[in-house]
């Protein structure tokens, strides 16, 4: 469900929405929000609740990795979209779930009459990281 009501999407957003993730800000057009659900070196999965305000997406990016890796995302409020490079953007709303194997260049962000939370979770590997690439310019993005 599309929610553009901040106090509705905060209701609506069980996880919390944290800080501003101004660590990332350069990889993201508009404001996003971080909030960690689990502690560095907890355990070998990290997971956070990332917020978007509407609008907001990151650039393009690849999740690399020697083994394993990627990224597990669980959508939990709002509407977003996630797009694969030369695949259609795909819809997404509560209790989707995205897989992103390592090596996939891809993006995701709220859509533009939403607020979007998801959890992000990285996929243990070896020798993982991120490449950050070009922006999803305002051009592609408001044809979606």
């Amino acid at each position: 469900m599309k929610i553009l009501d901040k106090a509705a999407f905060d209701k609506a957003n069980v996880f919390g929405l944290g800080q501003s993730n101004d660590a990332y800000a350069q990889f993201f057009i508009g404001n996003s929000y971080l909030n960690p659900l689990t502690k560095p070196g907890e355990s070998e999965i990290a997971l956070s609740n990332v917020t978007f305000e509407p609008g907001c997406r990151n650039n393009w990016h690849i999740h690399t990795a020697k083994t394993g890796g990627g990224q597990i995302l669980i959508c939990t409020a709002g509407e977003g979209w996630y797009q694969e490079e030369g695949k259609d953007p795909v819809s997404l709303v509560p209790g989707t779930v995205i897989v992103i194997p390592a090596g996939v260049k891809h993006w995701h962000g709220a859509k533009a009459d939403s607020w979007f939370s998801h959890i992000a979770m990285g996929v243990p590997g070896t020798e993982t990281g991120t490449e950050w690439c070009e922006p999803v310019d305002d051009e592609e993005y408001s044809k979606l």
